[in-house]
């Protein structure tokens, strides 16, 4: 049985310096953004665009993010939005701290909106953050909203979906909700 060994020379150090000089070099053309609050599952938007959720399963995530003034938005179905604008320095986190402020609840009759997968396609490590969007509103992420027990109250009626999914694809599709009635619309890979 071999083992490996690990050896330190000029050689070496040269290597270890270029490996740096390409970590530095990569981070001067943007920076990070890492945003903290509640609800922690909001989705985060730069620039417009959106880049996921703020944490998934309570952890913090941090996105890519261009340098200099951008918009960050932080979006959740039941709450007004949260905008603020920062600048972005290379290589730098930015933090944001947020506390969205909830709007009126809806009045019942609900029905409850889920997605679904094939067994063998459902899998909480993978972490498909692609935005479900329900009548062109933000409603979560993919893996929040197949996980077992996750699921969306609505008022019954017929609803405009879309779905942009890293690991599913683009999804557009009206599905109907019925009071007191589970609808599930199910995933494929593509």
């Amino acid at each position: 049985m071999r083992s490996h060994v690990f050896r330190s020379g000029p050689g070496m150090l040269a290597i270890a310096a270029a490996m740096l000089s390409v970590s530095a070099f990569g981070a001067k053309d943007h920076g990070y953004v890492k945003a903290r609050g509640g609800p922690d599952d909001a989705a985060v938007y730069i620039n417009g665009k959106y880049a996921g959720p703020a944490s998934r399963y309570t952890v913090p995530e941090k996105y890519d993010a261009p340098l200099g003034q951008i918009e960050v938005s932080i979006r959740d179905p039941r709450c007004e939005d949260f905008v603020t604008k920062v600048n972005v320095e290379p290589g730098k986190t930015i933090h944001i701290h947020y506390k969205l402020t909830r709007r009126p609840l809806e009045k019942p009759p609900f029905g409850l909106f889920k997605l679904s997968a094939a067994p063998e396609q459902w899998s909480l490590s993978a972490g498909d953050a692609g935005a479900v969007y329900i009548n062109d509103k933000y409603y979560g992420y993919v893996a929040q909203l197949k996980s077992p027990g996750e699921g969306i109250l609505l008022n019954p009626g017929t609803y405009d979906l879309r779905i942009e999914s890293g690991e599913f694809g683009t999804l557009h599709q009206s599905f109907t909700i019925e009071a007191n009635k589970t609808t599930k619309v199910a995933l494929t890979k593509q």
